[in-house]
């Protein structure tokens, strides 16, 4: 191995620990004025701001229907009669630009900021 790729590697291993140090600091903010956009059919159904406070929020629609739970800052799927139950994979989200998927019941929710001072792009 030469010097070189020593200077490599070290380089390489310092980005990354940058990287993953900025990430951690990310998630120890909390996630102040962010609310959750529920589309079905790519058309807008509701709202809701992410709070504390626990919410139940049913959605039926003629293929199905799901049960979303609002609390602890983020929402999650905690029932629904799709027959894969993919959507429950998602967990809870709560961070900006994190989205639940539900295909058989044509449901997007996806978590956006409050703020304009949120990131842009990412590249």
């Amino acid at each position: 191995m030469k010097k070189a790729d020593l200077i490599l590697i070290t380089c390489i291993l310092l980005i990354a620990l940058t990287l993953l140090g900025v990430e951690l600091l990310r998630k120890d903010q909390p996630n102040t004025g962010t609310y959750a956009s529920i589309r079905i059919d790519n058309k807008l159904y509701k709202e809701v701001e992410l709070t504390d406070e626990p919410q139940i929020i049913k959605i039926q629609t003629k293929r199905g229907y799901d049960i979303l739970k609002v609390h602890d800052r983020g929402i999650e799927v905690i029932e629904s009669d799709c027959p894969q139950k993919i959507c429950f994979s998602f967990g809870l989200i709560s961070r900006p630009r994190q989205s639940i998927i539900c295909l058989p019941l044509r449901m997007i929710v996806e978590v956006k900021p409050n703020s304009t001072d949120d990131i842009d792009a990412i590249l």
